[in-house]
């Protein structure tokens, strides 16, 4: 399996990463310029309300409304962590680990959060699952830290290994050297990826990890109540850190800066994959070069269509997702109607698998697969679905078909689903049912160029167009473009751009920043 990476930055877009397996998209993930309450963050809290009745408390994070946490969320530890915020923020705690710490017992799995906290108390909280909806974040006091091939907790002991790790040597021998090297008072979880993995490359993770607590404890110090104490890194570094592997042959970037912080972080986890990293210089937006941006198009909506004339119909609620699949124009295959349902419903399935992905779908997912009355076709779709989703990172359940051929599956959700406007308003009216002269455009567009040649005496000047009009403006030997230069004695260089609609048009410099009009 061939994995690529493209990565988009703009301005006012923030960062759009597009993970492709074979050149099919499989995951999109966005990351606003201005991301704060990400996944991983860490938030020193203040409590404002205690809720018995939910065992939950909510807690002033920053966030316009207060996040939420739950008594099961608090962690076994949490006295520990009280009580090394109080020392931490009286000045009375010198120490950057956890050594000389005397560890609170574990709280009770059944107690009330109002014996734990009370109003206005300070606690560092980590954010769980991020605002979706009406809803504030959701936080978890039981702290940890993520590496790429372990995860630091800490007030622990205890030294676990992902279950994907199967062989009981390896397993051994990963956990004699976690335990030869990690820091009193601290657990650590070893993630699959390290199956494999030396004592250096194994000693050099859990050091960064020891390093951003530090950060953490001494930044506690002087934190104020509702501010960010921790940061989770970057949206690209961390699926880097989670996924990047032999199999990645391109991470195509087309912002320098991110393009020399993506490299510095590969050369940093996996230096062998350092080669891969290649900064795009193409006047093309980078998802239209890749193909990137068609398979968006094609995948989000309603309506998806699978190659062979099925059909899947997708509908949303806030908590629920409902698939159904239909065989469409699909012609019968010569066995029988059975084997045709189970063709259909595996190419279903597989689809279906990528759609979870792709729009980050969590929460309760029932499929409609077209009834199958042989119980190993049943059992053979199962099977097929439960393969295609191994790949899921998200937590997933899946429930066998019922006896009335629903499929349910269960899928974490941390962050809002990924959701793409694919309808558009009509590209020559707007949606008004009018059209707009297109000879007034150019006259639009001519009249804000003489102003920003004239007036505001620009040098490089790039028009972006839909390719309809760019097309119109660059033809014939006497074109527009060739008119305008002759006008004004400087040459328009024309940028063509599918995403924008018909009657769309911006001005760039020769900074590549958009001139505002």
């Amino acid at each position: 399996m061939v994995k690529e990476l493209i990565i988009d930055s703009t301005p006012d877009k923030g960062v759009t990463i597009a993970l492709l397996q074979d050149k099919q998209l499989v995951e999109l993930n966005k990351e606003k310029a201005d991301n704060n309450f990400a996944v991983g963050d860490i938030y020193l809290g203040r409590v404002k309300k205690i809720m018995p009745g939910l065992n939950a408390a909510f807690v002033d994070v920053g966030y316009e409304k207060d996040a939420f946490l739950h008594y099961l969320d608090l962690g076994p530890q949490v006295q520990s962590l009280l009580k090394l915020t109080r020392i931490v923020k009286n000045g009375s705690y010198q120490e950057k680990l956890l050594n000389s710490l005397k560890l609170e017992k574990d709280i009770d799995k059944a107690g009330k959060i109002s014996d734990i906290l009370s109003r206005n108390v300070l606690l560092p909280v980590q954010i769980a699952k991020e605002p979706i909806s009406t809803k504030g974040p959701r936080l978890s006091s039981d702290l940890s830290i993520a590496g790429r091939f372990v995860v630091l907790v800490p007030f622990s002991s205890t030294v676990s290994i992902s279950k994907r790790i199967k062989g009981n040597p390896e397993r051994n021998r990963l956990k004699k050297i976690v335990e030869s090297i990690k820091p009193a008072n601290f657990g650590v979880i070893i993630r699959t990826v390290s199956e494999g993995k030396g004592v250096e490359e194994m000693q050099k993770d859990l050091l960064d990890l020891i390093s951003k607590w530090e950060l953490f404890t001494k930044r506690l110090k002087t934190a104020e109540p509702a501010h960010k104490v921790l940061g989770e890194m970057d949206r690209a570094s961390t699926i880097l850190r989670d996924i990047l592997t032999d199999e990645f042959t391109h991470i195509h970037v087309n912002d320098l800066a991110l393009h020399d912080e993506v490299k510095s972080y590969v050369q940093e986890i996996s230096p062998d994959l350092e080669k891969i990293v290649k900064l795009y210089k193409h006047k093309e937006p980078i998802f239209d070069h890749f193909g990137v941006e068609r398979q968006i198009k094609a995948s989000f909506g309603k309506t998806v269509n699978l190659q062979g004339g099925a059909y899947l119909v997708i509908e949303h609620t806030e908590a629920l997702h409902v698939v159904d699949v239909n065989s469409g124009n699909r012609i019968a295959s010569k066995e029988n109607q059975e084997e045709n349902a189970l063709l259909v419903n595996k190419e279903a399935a597989k689809e279906i698998a990528r759609q979870l992905r792709l729009r980050d779908m969590g929460g309760i997912v029932v499929i409609d697969f077209i009834d199958m009355h042989k119980p190993t076709n049943r059992k053979e779709l199962y099977s097929y679905l439960k393969e295609c989703m191994a790949n899921d990172r998200a937590k997933h359940t899946i429930l066998p078909p019922s006896k009335f051929g629903l499929v349910q599956i269960t899928r974490q959700r941390v962050r809002p689903e990924m959701s793409v406007v694919t309808s558009e308003k009509c590209p020559a009216c707007g949606g008004t049912g009018e059209i707009r002269s297109s000879i007034v455009l150019l006259d639009d567009i001519e009249n804000n160029l003489s102003f920003i040649l004239q007036e505001q005496n620009e040098k490089g000047v790039t028009l972006a167009v839909h390719p309809y009009i760019g097309a119109y403006i660059t033809s014939g030997l006497f074109s527009r473009r060739v008119k305008w230069f002759f006008k004004y004695g400087k040459w328009i260089k024309i940028k063509t751009a599918s995403s924008y609609h018909l009657t769309q048009f911006r001005f760039f410099n020769n900074k590549e920043e958009e001139i505002k009009l």
